[in-house]
């Protein structure tokens, strides 16, 4: 069966005999249990901690080639094209500051 998330992603989940098999291999391992609902409802979210540093969540419109550009060089450094994008115009900025 399949299930859409809020977010739109699609997760798979387990048919009724996978999932005894689940339960029958946490039920064989020591070193863990299946919570209850109660130990289930006490769990608390876990984020991403507070940067110093907070950005701020802007819509804008760049040409397809400019943002081509800025993926395919987070691509080949394993960066995020956003952050590259950021760190382009605060250069860019810091340039014009000083002029």
């Amino acid at each position: 069966m399949l299930i859409t998330t809020k977010s739109g992603r699609v997760i798979e989940m387990p048919s009724d005999e996978e999932d005894e098999r689940i339960n029958a291999g946490i039920a064989a391992d020591n070193d863990t249990y299946e919570l209850s609902a109660v130990e289930f409802s006490q769990l608390k979210r876990v984020g991403r901690p507070v940067a110093e540093v907070t950005k701020a969540r802007i819509t804008i419109r760049v040409d397809k080639e400019t943002l081509n550009v800025f993926k395919a060089k987070a691509e080949t450094t394993g960066g995020n094209y956003q952050t590259l994008m950021n760190e382009a115009l605060r250069k860019y900025a810091q340039h014009e500051l000083a002029h």
